[in-house]
């Protein structure tokens, strides 16, 4: 069993070095923009379709309010959806503003790091 395990490993690590090899020479981390949604929300439709030019700059992260495990974010966020948070830190509400994302993604690039 123990040969099996190793060679498995072995297996594993031989054809996944490709892509791990290209992760990690890639030193770029996506930042996280979080959209505090629910279903339905019209206002959080036209927001993703507004974001769409920029998917490339961010990882979208969505989370439904109405969800129990995000009671937390409904009590705080339940008349003020779209929310969107930068790599946790509010960013804005209600609608995107295209200069206050382009200026604080602008400010994380150029500190080489999304987070």
């Amino acid at each position: 069993m123990l040969w099996f395990q190793r060679s498995s490993m072995q297996l594993a690590q031989y054809c996944f070095r490709p892509f791990l090899r290209n992760l990690s020479a890639s030193k770029t981390v996506l930042p996280v923009l979080t959209l505090f949604t629910k279903d339905p929300c019209p206002l959080c439709d036209e927001a993703k379709e507004v974001l769409e030019p920029y998917k490339n700059r961010f990882v979208l992260q969505e989370v439904d309010i109405t969800l129990p495990e995000n009671s937390t974010w409904y009590e705080r966020y339940k008349f003020d959806i779209p929310v969107f948070h930068l790599n946790g830190k509010f960013l804005m509400m209600h609608r995107v503003s295209i200069s206050k994302l382009e200026k604080q993604l602008r400010k994380l690039e150029q500190q080489g790091t999304g987070g």
